[in-house]
Formats: C-alpha cells, sequence, structure tokens
C-alpha cells in the first residue's frame, strides 16, 4: 500500500523548520510531497513559484521518498489526484492550532477519506517563519542556522 502524504505551504523560503517536518514525516510515510501553493492572495513573494520548488527539491535531493511540486486550487483536490489520504501540517505554537485546525475540519468536510496530521516542531524552531526570515536577511542579519545552508546565498541574493 502506497501510504502518502501531502505537506502544503507556501515555504517563501524553505526554513529549518519546514526540513524539520519533512525528514520526519519521510520517515512514517511511503511518500512525501511538499506542495508549493500558488496562492494569489500572497502579494509580493520574495521567490516565485518555480524558485520555491527548485530550492526545496536542492534541499531535499537526498530524502528518497519526498517530491517536490506546485498546485493551484483546493488541497482536498489535489490531494485526491495525487491519491494521498493524510496532509501534514507543522505547528509551532497555540495560534497556528487554531488556524490549521479550522483548515482541517473544512478540508475533512469536503472530503471525509482525508486525514490531517500536526506534527510539532522541533523545539529549536518554535519561533521560526518564513517571514521573519526574510525581515532578518532584509536588514543584513544572521540566517545561518535558519534556513539549510545550501540556500542562504539565494536568500541574500534577493536582497542585494
Amino acid at each position: 500500500m502506497n501510504n502518502i502524504a501531502i505537506y502544503p505551504g507556501s515555504f517563501d523560503p524553505i526554513t529549518n523548520g519546514h526540513l524539520d517536518i519533512i525528514v520526519r514525516a519521510s520517515k512514517i510515510f511511503d511518500k512525501v510531497i511538499v506542495a508549493v501553493l500558488e496562492n494569489p492572495e500572497k502579494k509580493n513573494p520574495l521567490f516565485t513559484i518555480e524558485e520555491r520548488v527548485e530550492l526545496i527539491k536542492r534541499v531535499t535531493k537526498d530524502i528518497d521518498n519526498v517530491e517536490v511540486e506546485s498546485f493551484k486550487g483546493l488541497l482536498v483536490n489535489y490531494a485526491k489526484e495525487k491519491s494521498a489520504k493524510v496532509i501534514i501540517k507543522g505547528l509551532r505554537a497555540v495560534s497556528d492550532f487554531e488556524y490549521e485546525l479550522q483548515m482541517a475540519m473544512m478540508n475533512n468536510k469536503l472530503n471525509n477519506q482525508l486525514e490531517t496530521l500536526f506534527m510539532m516542531t522541533n523545539n529549536k524552531y518554535s519561533f521560526l517563519s518564513s517571514s521573519l526570515v526574510k525581515q532578518v536577511a532584509m536588514y543584513g542579519g544572521c540566517i545561518k542556522d535558519l534556513v539549510p545552508e545550501e540556500i542562504i546565498d539565494d536568500i541574500r541574493n534577493k536582497f542585494k
């Protein structure tokens, strides 16, 4: 049986917190699809969809059961297209849970065969968000240990 999970997000950029969830999920599921959402509501992203997919592929290249692609539209439709039965959501704090619970309940309403698995982030990443990484990088701060080493220059170059 193919046990397929989808880890959706904007990943603008991917952080070490995201990568931690991907690595841990890859040990639980036969395949993890990191699905970069094409979200028209997010104005002025730092990286294009194509760049985000490429960055994630670069940092997950050594994890055999991880695939990376973009999608648009409803997550439940994408999950059905990919034969996924589980959506993975990383949680940092209670505030994340409130929003993600609402999304999980809506997804379940739209497709009651689809489960949402909440994974708590590693404590050392509980404060970390893509928005904070961008803010620190924009002002020339150190982003080492916040994002995978392989993409630090990509982020810095966006602010030159």
